[in-house]
């Protein structure tokens, strides 16, 4: 993603013993990710890390926009499925995978589970993610989780990273771009809105843990981690 750069080179900058590298999604989008893609082999041979980049078509036999023909479905449901699939199953042999979300990116999915009532799926968020501890899970950190969105931008900048912060073309007809805008608005008129809403959050979170998890299931297909039988990933990948 966009800030995912100035977490990667924190971790180079802050553990430089450890082995750090970089995950890439190319989901395939033209006009688009092709143009992140080149800025972040430049960030990367400038800093000396290991770029990995997996690709939509090569996992899964399709692009984004060809999947969504199959599956008629909403694309950044379908996309983030995919995503957190390929991140989590790629990074597999390493300690931490670290995301680049900020403090905007996660008030946005407090507020986004509230209004949708996703009461059980707000007890994966937080700094580090997740609800049970399994060999298949990595875990997630996420080291800005307290920088605002701007903060990460302005220093992005004042470090001269060769990074554009292009937007998907698809986001402007999420969900999610329509919590930002209400937000944004929000942060306008109320200084500080966002930063409520995560000390809320935090606060609350341990109280959310409704029922604890006795196991985990795993796909019949893939072997990744499933709520049911199939994995959301292998529904996707598999439709016709």
């Amino acid at each position: 993603g966009k800030y995912s750069p100035t977490a990667l080179y924190l971790m180079r900058k802050f553990f430089p013993r450890s082995k750090v590298e970089a995950i890439a999604i190319d989901e395939g989008i033209p006009g688009y990710r092709e143009h992140t893609l080149s800025d972040l082999r430049k960030f990367c041979r400038k800093q000396k890390i290991k770029l990995n980049i997996y690709s939509y078509e090569k996992e899964f036999g399709n692009s984004l926009e060809g999947l969504i023909r199959k599956n008629s479905g909403n694309p950044c449901r379908i996309c983030g499925v995919l995503r957190r699939y390929l991140l989590n199953r790629k990074s597999k042999g390493f300690t931490k995978l670290v995301t680049g979300h900020n403090l905007d990116d996660e008030s946005q999915s407090v507020i986004m589970n509230i209004f949708k009532s996703h009461i059980k799926l707000m007890e994966r968020l937080g700094p580090k993610t997740g609800v049970i501890k399994d060999e298949r899970f990595v875990p997630k950190i996420k080291p800005l989780y307290f920088c605002h969105q701007k903060e990460v931008a302005a220093y992005a900048l004042l470090n001269k990273f060769s990074v554009r912060f292009a937007e998907c073309p698809h986001a402007e007809d999420s969900y999610r771009s329509k919590i930002r805008d209400l937000l944004n608005g929000f942060e306008l008129e109320y200084r500080g809105t966002k930063n409520s809403i995560i000390s809320s959050f935090l606060k609350i979170k341990e109280r959310l843990k409704s029922q604890p998890f006795d196991k985990v299931e795993y796909c019949v297909k893939c072997g990744e981690v499933a709520e049911q039988g199939v994995c959301a990933a292998c529904l996707i990948k598999n439709a016709h």
